[in-house]
């Protein structure tokens, strides 16, 4: 008996697969071996990068909380210390976002937690 394959299923399966290699340049976009290959380290950058996405931004509010505080006489740690202990319901992206383009609100802030 002849062995039985799903041609319908696997080519199927493959063209999903290299729709998500469009726009690669070379053997990359259309050869299935390598484009394979090439999609799954891109979905694995993809994975980690959302990650370290996540860290970098946390690291740019800082550096945006701390200039703003600055300005008004106090440094990032003992800024975010005092707005602890008052219980100040702002997080770090709002912070950064007042900081930045709202410096006369952030000041009020800074005064509200001295």
């Amino acid at each position: 008996m002849p062995r039985s394959v799903n041609v319908v299923a696997a080519r199927r399966r493959r063209k999903k697969m290299m729709k998500h290699a469009k726009g690669y340049f070379g053997r990359r976009k259309n050869v299935w071996t390598v484009a394979k290959n090439a999609i799954e380290k891109g979905w694995g950058y993809a994975y980690r990068d959302r990650k370290t996405k996540k860290r970098n931004f946390r690291g740019l509010w800082i550096q945006r909380i701390n200039a703003g505080a600055r300005l008004n006489g106090m440094s990032y740690s003992k800024f975010m210390g005092a707005a602890n202990a008052k219980g100040l319901e702002l997080n770090r992206k709002v912070l950064a976002d007042l900081a930045m383009n709202h410096p006369e609100t952030f000041a009020a802030v800074v005064k509200a937690v001295k």
